[in-house]
């Protein structure tokens, strides 16, 4: 067999070298609880405020709006539970997408089942949010909107600007899964009015158990882990002093060279769907063409079953998916399918590849080739789709 290709970095990334060398000293070396106040414990406190000053300085914001988390579900739990019960006097209103991660909707029925109104905004064909069904949605006890950065399954990327503005000047707060778009998009949570953030380490090359929650200074919302002080006592536990310092590299190399790696990945992306557009029959692009991800490349396919696809493309050692890693085994075809007007049966049908500056031009061609000997194969056995030939398409 070839060389794997990796095509599903939305799901995770590999860890960078300079991530796992910035961890190792502190497994052997200066493994001290940064807690303590001898000097072991001091460098475990140097690289947790360096990191966190290099993550404020990507967004724009103060190193004291920056507070660690086991990943971006954490995150996003806290963010919509605190705002939830601190704002619960003012009202129980909250807005939020049909598209959001499970992070997010699974916490909105959280918060539905202890009495919370949740309004769930619908999205046009491309995956955009309905400005005009957000605006009309909005009410006098509306607390909170959370609307997604980028789309993780179709790549979508929402007008934030817009979302930050209207919120704003209705005295709303607002919050953004930016667990996509961190590290591929320039943001700035200031120009965006951007109240919470929330991002995680592994989709941009740093390890898996670590990310962030950007709290902006003034709300007042309480901890969502309750223990010691740590995270000037907004989320205790000891700090994972390796993990962040892993995220810190990462990121360091996320956001310096950005946009010309980015520029590479797209003209990837862009080859990759032209290609399969070009080759393939019977095949829609889901997702916006122009407001989208750089790395996202998001297919249905008539007359197949994703799932079988995927593991035929394994056995071709191309990894890939059907949508989002946390509903993988799931028989239901994903929400943000139907969510953009799929019928079942074409969503049943979908493939995202997801690139990073490691592919190639001659791995898109071998991804290509494989997909479309393993959809004729699929094709040929589907009834559905010898009645389509039979019927004169």
């Amino acid at each position: 067999m070839d060389k794997m290709i990796y095509l599903d970095n939305a799901a995770t990334t590999k860890t960078l070298s300079s991530a796992v060398e910035a961890m190792i000293p502190y497994f052997t070396e200066n493994f001290g609880n940064a807690s303590s106040i001898y000097r072991l414990g001091e460098e475990s406190r140097k690289v947790i405020s360096r990191t966190r000053n290099r993550i404020a300085e990507s967004i724009k914001g103060e190193p004291s709006e920056i507070y660690f988390t086991a990943g971006g579900t954490e995150a996003d739990n806290w963010a919509l539970i605190a705002i939830a019960e601190a704002y619960a006097s003012k009202g129980k209103h909250i807005i939020t997408s049909r598209i959001e991660h499970h992070a997010i909707l699974h916490t909105c029925e959280y918060l539905e089942r202890r009495g919370y109104e949740i309004t769930y905004v619908n999205v046009d064909e491309n995956g955009l949010i309905k400005i005009d069904e957000l605006k009309g949605a909005i009410r006098p006890d509306t607390i909170l909107i959370s609307v997604m950065f980028a789309n993780n399954e179709i790549g979508t990327i929402q007008p934030i600007a817009e979302i930050g503005k209207i919120a704003k000047e209705k005295n709303i707060l607002f919050h953004t899964d930016a667990v996509q778009a961190y590290g591929h998009l320039p943001i700035d949570v200031q120009s965006l009015s951007i109240d919470m953030l929330s991002v995680s380490g592994h989709k941009l090359g740093g390890p898996k158990g670590i990310g962030f929650l950007y709290i902006r200074k003034g709300i007042k919302i309480g901890s969502f882990v309750h223990g010691g002080s740590q995270e000037r006592g907004r989320r205790a536990g000891t700090e994972n002093v390796p993990a962040i310092a892993g995220f810190g590299a990462a990121v360091e190399y996320a956001f310096t060279g950005m946009e010309e790696r980015e520029a590479k990945i797209q003209n990837l992306r862009d080859y990759l769907i032209k290609k399969i557009e070009k080759e393939i029959p019977y095949c829609r692009l889901n997702g916006d063409r122009a407001k989208r991800l750089s790395n996202n490349v998001s297919f249905c396919f008539r007359f197949i079953e994703g799932e079988s696809l995927l593991i035929m493309l394994d056995m071709n050692g191309i990894c890939a998916s059907s949508g989002s890693a946390c509903t993988s085994g799931s028989l239901d075809p994903s929400h943000v399918l139907l969510a953009i007007g799929l019928p079942h049966e074409i969503a049943h049908g979908s493939l995202r590849l997801t690139l990073s500056e490691e592919n190639t031009l001659e791995e898109m061609d071998r991804t290509v080739d494989a997909i479309r000997e393993n959809i004729d194969k699929l094709r040929q056995m589907s009834p559905l789709y010898e009645d389509f030939i039979a019927n004169g398409k």
